[in-house]
């Protein structure tokens, strides 16, 4: 299945806007949430093709997100991209058995970021 539309949660306006950019200039349309209720809002409106997930957020944070979305049979098909700051290799392999398809450290290099979604389509 192409990946067309992108759902981007982070708390922070500067990634928000830095992914955003990104995406639309290879083509993407993108939406994005600050928090795991915005992004819950957002699947139910218009489920996207893929998300990109920031680990450290306010209240639910993206491996509990990411964990809640993979087990929802509504929403387990699509894939997710844990996107943070978390560099230790235990917090990959934690964010993978949450249900995450791949993980990507900030800060996001362009080049790996389309390759990882390539990779995905």
């Amino acid at each position: 299945m192409p990946i067309r539309k992108i759902l981007v949660v982070d708390d922070s306006k500067t990634e928000l806007v830095f992914l955003t950019d990104l995406l639309q200039k290879n083509g993407f349309a993108v939406k994005t949430a600050e928090n795991a209720e915005d992004a819950m809002r957002r699947l139910e409106e218009d489920q996207p093709d893929l998300i990109l997930m920031d680990v450290v957020m306010p209240g639910q944070n993206g491996f509990q997100l990411t964990r809640a979305i993979a087990r929802d049979p509504q929403y387990a098909a699509i894939p997710i991209i844990l996107c943070t700051s978390k560099n230790q290799e235990t917090d990959r392999v934690w964010g993978m058995r949450q249900g995450a398809r791949d993980y990507i450290v900030k800060p996001v290099d362009a080049a790996e970021l389309m390759s990882k979604i390539s990779a995905l389509a």
